[in-house]
């Protein structure tokens, strides 16, 4: 359809600022306001308030000079009196747009001057224009400074709106939903809904427009995690892990230095019974810092050694991966396991000989980094490939795990210490199953948050002094906001000098890491750090999640209001490892924001790390989530994920029970329904598209 009076050059901007590259664009583009014109205001009833709704003829309109700028004024009158009207910008293609002698609506903000009240820039639009699409209620769409500029305003938007819904009909906005769910959930049309979304008479046209199109992001959002997961479960089988062996048995009635967990012993249960089976396990595992994720995933991996495969465990970082080796090759120590670790660093003939002990298939653990998904590393069976804090692997790389198996894919699980709320892991991972670990072994102790302020410092000083004398190690962390990176450095270097007065060497050593330096300079101070070499780490950067020091029992955060929720959490995880009492004490100045109030109120309130995701969600939404999938963010038009719980949970469970019956969508009355996912895009719901 071609748009009256937008050129190429007007489109472009249109296309760059907003996205908006078709009429239907704009269509399924939703209003996130609307103004209330369902009252017309006499001009004698004018009172100082918000902006009002006028209806009358324009009797006169005249260009008034002044030394800098001309000025429009126009005169507006009812049957009760008369309003000047004023514009100061756009007066020679506003004044030839005027009619004397016509019936206009006038929306604007009315202000006293003189005695007398005037409306500048109003809306302007004639009675009869007004006509057409009836509505109360006047749409108000995002905009872009240069798009409005360029006279793509609201007036213009709604105008080319109400022409494309006078043009279109059903067949251009076809069902997207089989006429059994409309009629079950007592929905509107979609033709209606797109048509009321804009152009509402009441609020119960709005709240229903509302109601069919947020419950059609959703459950095509969630139908289309669940049917993919139906898909992959029926056209890739799994290695079946039919035994529990030697292996297993051994380290569990011998060599486990703990007491299980119930939470533990519940999710090995849900991860047996998937490898036991013959599809491939897709699995989420969440838990908190210190609930004893790492235990699961060995466990896991001796059931696969058990039955003939290899295992692999990948972290982030090389550290983390070091760690993950060092303790799993010690807890397997006299079993005849053999584990190896890679990393890009890992070169030479060790690497040769670990790439040949790999495709032989005498290695049975290979644990490393990104460096596993290049092509010389080649099992011989891989059975089950472990991913810790997931968030940190994109989507791509996640996906060359599946070639490393020979004639199936590994199992997966993948791990993460990030709290996902049950709301957006619902939402996000949909398509895996997903397991919590949410309790912690017995004994640990809890962490002590304390918030204080800068007159504090001396006892901090002195409880630091405390805590080496007694042996302990410190973590002192900084923000870091990259466009204020040379500040935050800043900070940092004042921070240490200022420390030196306190603990001077040789008495006491410091290790600093913060982004600037190599990773090779990075690695050696945390490794310092983790050795005992140094009593206190000073960091800008955020501290490796899930790097062990048992022995640090401190966690200073300066500038606390800088930091989200989720990081906080994370860098209080680096503490409370060993059996000593740790604590975390958030440093701030005195003026505090109400949100930055909140976070600090949360973090002293709590340790559990799912309360402290909801709150993050509640404060941030969705968007912002730490450890969110890298396959694009949440973007759905209209749904929101806080507001809409009740329609995110019916929209899950009536897809779950359409795929009960038909779990490839291929009954007849299902057949829309499979169109429809087979057409959108991962990740964004755009159901303009489906026209």
């Amino acid at each position: 359809m071609y748009v009256k009076g937008i050129g190429p050059v007007k489109a472009d901007i249109i296309s760059e600022d907003l996205g908006l590259k078709k009429v239907e664009d704009l269509l399924f583009t939703y209003p996130f306001r609307y103004v209330d014109k369902s009252f017309i205001t006499a001009i004698k009833n004018i009172v100082p308030t918000d902006s009002v709704q006028l209806r009358g003829i324009i009797i006169s309109k005249k260009i008034i000079k002044g030394q800098r700028q001309s000025r429009l004024t126009a005169m507006l009158k009812d049957g009760s009196g008369m309003i000047e009207l004023v514009w100061f910008k756009g007066v020679k293609w506003i004044e030839k747009s005027i009619e004397l002698n016509k019936e206009y609506v006038v929306y604007g903000k009315p202000n006293a001057y003189k005695g007398k009240y005037n409306i500048a820039h109003p809306e302007i639009e004639l009675t009869e224009e007004n006509a057409g699409l009836k509505s109360n209620y006047e749409p108000v769409y995002s905009n872009s400074e240069r798009a409005s500029k360029m006279g793509f305003d609201n007036k213009l938007r709604r105008k080319i709106i109400k022409q494309a819904l006078t043009h279109v009909n059903i067949s251009s906005i076809p069902e997207t939903l089989p006429q059994y769910l409309v009629e079950k959930l007592q929905l509107i049309k979609r033709y209606e809904a797109i048509q009321w979304i804009h152009f509402p008479n009441d609020t119960s046209q709005l709240n229903k427009a509302k109601a069919r199109i947020k419950f059609e992001e959703v459950f095509y959002f969630q139908l289309k995690l669940l049917y993919s997961k139906n898909e992959r479960r029926y056209k890739y089988k799994g290695h079946s892990f039919d035994s529990i062996g030697n292996y297993f048995n051994k380290y569990y009635k011998e060599k486990l230095p703990f007491e299980l967990t119930g939470a533990q012993k519940r999710v090995i249960k849900e991860i047996r019974s998937d490898l036991g089976s013959d599809q491939q396990m897709n699995r989420l595992l969440q838990g908190d810092v210190g609930s004893g994720k790492t235990m699961v995933g060995l466990l896991s991996m001796l059931i696969a050694i058990d039955n003939g495969y290899q295992a692999l465990m990948m972290a982030p970082t090389e550290i983390l991966a070091q760690q993950h080796h060092k303790s799993i090759t010690e807890s397997l120590k006299g079993m005849g396991i053999n584990i190896a670790f890679l990393s890009g660093s890992v070169k030479g003939k060790v690497r040769n000989e670990i790439l040949r002990l790999l495709k032989s298939g005498d290695l049975h653990i290979l644990i490393g980094t990104h460096a596993v998904f290049e092509d010389p590393v080649v099992f011989d069976n891989l059975g089950l490939a472990i991913i810790d804090e997931q968030h940190r692997f994109g989507v791509m790389q996640r996906a060359k795990l599946w070639k490393k198996g020979k004639e199936k894919p590994p199992h997966i699980l993948v791990m993460t210490a990030t709290p996902i709320p049950r709301t957006l892991s619902m939402t996000l991972y949909g398509d895996l199953d997903v397991s919590v670990i949410d309790e912690m072994p017995p004994g640990r102790k809890e962490i002590k948050t304390l918030h204080k302020r800068d007159k504090h410092r001396p006892q901090l000083i002195e409880f630091m002094h405390d805590q080496i004398k007694k042996g302990r190690q410190i973590y002192i962390v900084y923000p870091l906001i990259e466009e204020s990176a040379k500040l935050d450095l800043a900070d940092l270097q004042q921070g240490y000098d200022r420390l030196l007065q306190y603990f001077p060497a040789p008495d006491y050593k410091i290790s600093v890491v913060h982004g600037r330096m190599k990773p090779k300079d990075k690695d050696i101070e945390m490794q310092r750090f983790a050795k005992g070499s140094t009593q206190i780490m000073v960091a800008t950067t955020v501290i490796e999640v899930g790097v062990n020091v048992p022995n640090a029992t401190l966690m200073i955060i300066e500038n606390t209001e800088r930091f989200g929720l989720s990081q906080l959490h994370q860098l209080r995880g680096r503490v409370g490892r060993g059996g000593e009492q740790s604590y975390c004490i958030l440093m701030t100045g005195h003026k505090l924001s109400k949100e930055a109030r909140f976070r600090i109120k949360t973090m002293c309130e709590t340790n559990d790390g799912f309360k402290i995701a909801e709150a993050d969600l509640e404060l941030r939404g969705p968007g912002d989530i730490e450890g969110t999938r890298q396959s694009g963010g949440l973007e759905f038009n209209l749904f929101n994920i806080m507001e809409d719980q009740n329609i995110l949970s019916s929209g899950r469970q009536i897809a779950l029970a359409i795929l009960n019956k038909d779990p490839l969508l291929e009954h007849a009355e299902n057949v829309i329904l499979k169109k429809v996912v087979q057409s959108l895009n991962d990740g964004k719901i755009n159901l303009g598209r489906i026209s």
